[in-house]
């Protein structure tokens, strides 16, 4: 198997995991939130932050670099449409993600601080899961489109 079959492999492996673990953990944060325990909630979200961690994270940053090295070895300048476009939305996904990172960690310690005490979840709480839905829409909608120019290939202008 030549060099650039490994990488596309590996680009597409990653693509895989950056989206099916990002979004299967959230369809599972976003039932917790509305399933009424605490307890559910701190372990959910517990284990959101870790699958971001441990598959999210690398799989984000292999992406990029995978995929501008495949360009690269197709000899396709990252200046060709949907190559520029998809770029334009891993920018916009990465600008949604980054802050959900944070609100996750503190959705986390929050649910996890509530179910030690057998407390409710502060109104901060959903405040926070309101945030980190709305942000979580966007960045998955660029994915797919993301997916589709991975596919496709579409002459989008020139």
């Amino acid at each position: 198997m030549n060099s650039y079959l490994v990488l596309k492999w590996v680009h597409i492996l990653s693509s895989v995991l950056l989206v099916g673990t990002g979004f299967g953990s959230a369809f599972y944060l976003f039932f917790a939130n509305r399933s009424g325990s605490v307890q559910a909630q701190a372990v959910v979200a517990r284990l959101v932050v870790r699958a971001d961690t441990w598959f999210t994270t690398p799989a984000g940053i292999v992406q990029p670099i995978s995929g501008v090295a495949l360009a690269h070895m197709a000899g396709w300048p990252l200046s060709t449409p949907w190559i520029a476009t998809s770029l334009a939305l891993y920018v916009i996904a990465g600008l949604c993600w980054l802050p959900v990172l944070w609100l996750q960690w503190r959705m986390a310690s929050m649910a996890r601080s509530a179910a030690d005490r057998g407390a409710l979840l502060p109104e901060g709480y959903r405040r926070l899961a309101r945030w980190w839905e709305a942000l979580g829409y966007p960045a998955f909608i660029a994915m797919l489109a993301i997916y589709y120019m991975m596919v496709a290939k579409p002459a989008l202008w020139g």
